[in-house]
């Protein structure tokens, strides 16, 4: 039998020319997202390898070269040799489809270019083919050598304990590595098998397979599937390569259906590394203990607030509430029982506060007697408006405040430090005079030693003066009279302590304990006596606090500066205040990042009785707030928040009322003039407020529906606009997109630096939302003594005028029995047959009421003006 060359396959470069291709197929694959794909594929034909001496009958015989399909081998188509099944990836593949014969004529150009084409792809092909089967070979040993590894630990397992299956298991080892060693010696085989050349069964091929060693006997086993690789040790690094390599897509998996094809996803590689690291850390974790912690529970916290401090879930708390049978949320707050019930459950230990043990108590804070040293007087000058106070302080001062202020009044306190001549310390404090700065006034009172009460000479005492003297004496401090303005021509000093007098303010020149000087700040005479007198009612007193200690001040002013952020004056009452301090102030808490003087310098710490502004709060405090320094930020953040859900608290909770109060608060006809109210400094806001309430009456009232501290802000014109209520600034300017909102919305903006212009302006316009006032005057009285009919339905009534006149157009009343009938006006008046205009009384007339026909005769007619006037607060 000759060698046909058409009949080899084409596995790499050959000769161009027309020759016969090896049979091929063609295969879609479908992908995801309904891609799919058609790939040309090879079909070929395995040896098959059998018995010894029928080596022979395993080629094929050479196909004709006619091109007809070639046919099948009889010993193929046996059933009876032992042939080799294919694989059930092949066993899937399509039938060859026929390959053309041979046409005698030139082929075209074409022709020879897609056959190219064909070759080079079925050489690819081979190439894949040849590199999947390299692979399959290689897993296939690394799992015999994975096997015959377990079986070598097996074995050596039973040798220690004694089993007797040690005879028995050494044939089947044997037998067991002899299988592997065969397959891949089959399977390597294979390739080169399918390089040779067609014709198989020639002459010089069959001595050399005579001259072989016959091949052992053994039952080849075929697979139902693929064989799956057995998983490698986790801990080997060759058998995690080899599991990641088990993942690559070939043209066999690619055509097959079984799961074995499909790669690992990554999520399933990531739980095996995760598994294999527990392995290795020494088998999985133990849960882990609950950890007992102690939970500190005031009087009323919140359901998540105590979630967090027993770092469990808010929702496992609602359920344990909703076990016990209360439905609550949580933000819903609950008693320190009911959280001593969820602390013990949790298995967690309960530490009860109460709200003192969270807030800070300064009076049961005293400091022993050696530790107190003396300190400067802090002095506050008090008295009625436009009575000298500013201009005093600056002559003592050698400054100029007044000037500096809006219309010449103070609208601020000022604190200040003064140095006397003889080298002491004063620290004075400025009120406003005006009546609406009278919280003001007595929280000046409140922290100071000293009270420096001005009174001018020529006014003598006035409303301010007389609640500046109840303040004093409210507060305990004592007082000293300074009569200002006694350069004045028209001044009586003489009659001022008179007027001391009424208000039980006695003098020392009348007997009394009260200092009293006479001076002028214009002039500046007997300010020297002043300082003389305040020292030594300073020295009288023994002023003195403890400065090494934690601070403690009182807020005298607050406000918002755009650049420094929240800024607060304070007075210093004892210990001494650092920068760096942690502090807590009302419901901010801070730290002192700054601090300045009266004086406009920066300072490191500031001593008892010693003014300074402070830089650092976390919001802008209340005048009159007291200032704490604490331990640490976890503290003060403790102390602020409690203080703030005291506030809320406070202000959420509404006073227990009745039925009654309630309709008679709907069927209230009170008027309200909604305001928003913005201010430079805390003082100005507190005293607006309060001259608003005080302007407000029965008929209309004043409701501020914000109110703060620094510029206008976006925020408050968009509340301004929901109401639409007048936005006061106080000393403050909106920013540029404030500006454009109120314009877009129309809001009306009012800008003011004095308080007599703000209030005055508030009044009048609280004034014209009211109705005018109507005033009625009687002017006469009539009685009907007869009805006649007046055209096709009024009536006519016969009058006669009692007193006063009647005149047509007037109002009128009628009354029977002294119950009014109807109220109407006069349409028509006659005398006689003439029309007049009024009639006097003692006189008789017919009159014709308007839209009132119910007339009797005895009814009595009243005739009343109505005179409209327009309302003032």
């Amino acid at each position: 039998m000759s060698d046909s060359k058409e009949d080899k396959p084409v596995l790499g470069r050959k000769p161009l020319g027309i020759k016969r291709t090896v049979e091929s197929g063609q295969v879609q694959q479908s992908f995801s997202h309904g891609r799919k794909n058609t790939v040309v594929v090879e079909v070929k034909r395995r040896r098959v390898i059998g018995k010894p001496g029928e080596g022979g009958a395993a080629t094929p015989p050479p196909a004709p070269s006619s091109g007809a399909a070639p046919a099948p081998s009889p010993e193929a188509a046996q059933p009876a040799a032992p042939a080799r099944p294919a694989a059930p990836a092949e066993a899937r593949r399509p039938a060859p489809s026929p390959t053309p014969a041979p046409r005698n004529d030139l082929m075209s150009r074409q022709e020879l270019q897609a056959k190219l084409l064909r070759e080079a792809e079925e050489a690819r092909m081979a190439a894949l083919e040849e590199a999947r089967r390299r692979e399959e070979a290689q897993r296939l040993a690394a799992s015999e050598e994975e096997k015959r590894r377990a079986e070598e630990n097996r074995r050596a397992a039973e040798a220690e304990t004694g089993a007797p299956q040690e005879a028995s298991a050494a044939p089947e080892a044997a037998a067991e590595a002899q299988a592997p060693a065969a397959t891949p010696a089959k399977e390597e085989a294979a390739p080169s098998e399918a390089a040779a050349p067609a014709a198989g069964a020639s002459t010089e091929e069959k001595p050399r397979e005579a001259a072989a060693p016959p091949p052992r006997r053994f039952t080849p086993v075929t697979p139902a599937k693929r064989p799956e690789p057995t998983k490698p040790e986790r801990t080997k690094r060759g058998g995690e390569a080899d599991r990641r390599q088990s993942g690559k897509l070939t043209v066999n998996r690619a055509l097959s259906d079984d799961d074995s094809a499909r790669a690992r996803s990554l999520a399933a590689l990531k739980r095996a590394r995760e598994k294999e690291r527990r392995h290795t850390m020494g088998g999985y974790q133990q849960p882990r203990e609950k950890q007992v912690r102690d939970v500190v529970v005031p009087e009323g916290i919140t359901v998540q607030e105590l979630a967090n401090r027993m770092a469990e879930k808010g929702a496992d708390l609602v359920k344990a509430l909703f076990k016990m049978g209360m439905m609550v949320t949580v933000n819903q707050t609950i008693d320190q029982d009911t959280a001593e019930l969820l602390v013990t459950e949790f298995g967690h230990n309960i530490q009860r506060v109460s709200d003192a043990d969270v807030e800070i108590d300064t009076e049961a804070d005293v400091d022993a007697p050696e530790t107190l040293k003396a300190r400067p007087p802090v002095v506050t000058i008090m008295g009625h408006v436009d009575h000298g106070k500013t201009s005093l302080l600056d002559a003592l001062r050698g400054t100029d405040v007044a000037t500096g202020e809006a219309g010449g009044i103070t609208q601020h306190i000022g604190a200040y430090q003064v140095k006397t001549k003889g080298g002491d310390l004063l620290t004075f404090l400025d009120t406003p005079g005006h009546e609406a700065f009278s919280e003001m006034r007595a929280r000046g009172a409140n922290v100071t030693d000293i009270v420096v009460l001005v009174v001018a000479a020529d006014d003598g005492l006035m409303p301010q003066t007389i609640e500046a003297i109840n303040h004093t004496k409210a507060a305990g401090v004592p007082m000293i009279v300074a009569i200002n303005k006694c350069d004045k021509p028209e001044a009586n000093p003489q009659k001022v302590r008179e007027r001391l007098l009424e208000h039980e303010v006695i003098v020392e020149d009348m007997g009394g304990e009260t200092q009293d000087v006479e001076v002028s700040a214009l002039k500046r005479t007997g300010l020297d006596d002043l300082i003389e007198k305040i020292m030594l009612q300073a020295e009288l007193m023994e002023l003195k606090a403890n400065p090494d200690r934690a601070a403690e001040g009182t807020v005298i002013e607050a406000k918002l500066d755009k650049g420094r952020g929240p800024v607060a004056t304070i007075l210093v009452k004892r210990g001494t205040l650092k920068v760096g301090d942690v502090f807590v102030v009302g419901e901010h808490s801070g730290k002192v990042r700054a601090m300045v003087n009266d004086k406009g310098q920066n300072v490191k710490e500031a001593g008892p009785s010693m003014p300074v502004e402070v830089l650092g709060l976390g919001g802008v405090p209340l005048a009159g707030d007291l200032l704490s320094v604490v331990e640490n930020e976890a503290r003060a953040r403790e102390v602020a928040t409690y203080r703030q859900e005291q506030a809320t608290k406070k202000r959420t909770t509404a006073a227990p009322t009745s039925f009654e109060n309630m309709f008679s608060a709907l069927n209230t006809t009170t008027i309200e003039y909604p305001v928003v109210v913005k201010a430079d400094v805390q003082g100005s806001v507190e005293a607006i407020i309060s001259a608003l309430n005080k302007a407000s009456t029965d008929e209309i009232k004043v409701r501020v529906l914000h109110s703060g501290v620094g510029a206008i802000t976006e925020s408050d014109v968009t509340l301004a606009a929901a109401s639409r209520a007048p936005l006061i600034g106080f000393n403050v300017r909106p920013n540029a997109k404030a500006r454009v909102l109120a314009e877009r919305d129309k809001i009306s903006l009012r800008y003011y630096d004095v308080i007599y212009d703000l209030l005055e302006e508030v009044k009048g316009e609280m004034a014209g939302q009211l109705a005018p006032e109507r005033i009625e005057t009687v002017v006469g009285r009539a009685e009907v003594k007869e009805v006649f009919p007046a055209g096709k339905k009024d009536k006519a009534a016969g009058l006669l005028v009692v007193e006063g006149f009647i005149r047509k157009g007037i109002n009128a009343r009628l009354t029977r029995d002294d119950v009014i009938v109807s109220k109407t006006v006069i349409a028509s008046l006659r005398r006689f047959k003439d029309d007049v205009a009024e009639i006097r009384a003692g006189l008789e007339c017919g009159a014709v009421l308007q839209d009132t026909n119910d007339i009797k005769p005895g009814d009595m007619l009243e005739l009343f003006e109505v005179e409209e006037r327009a309302r003032t607060l």
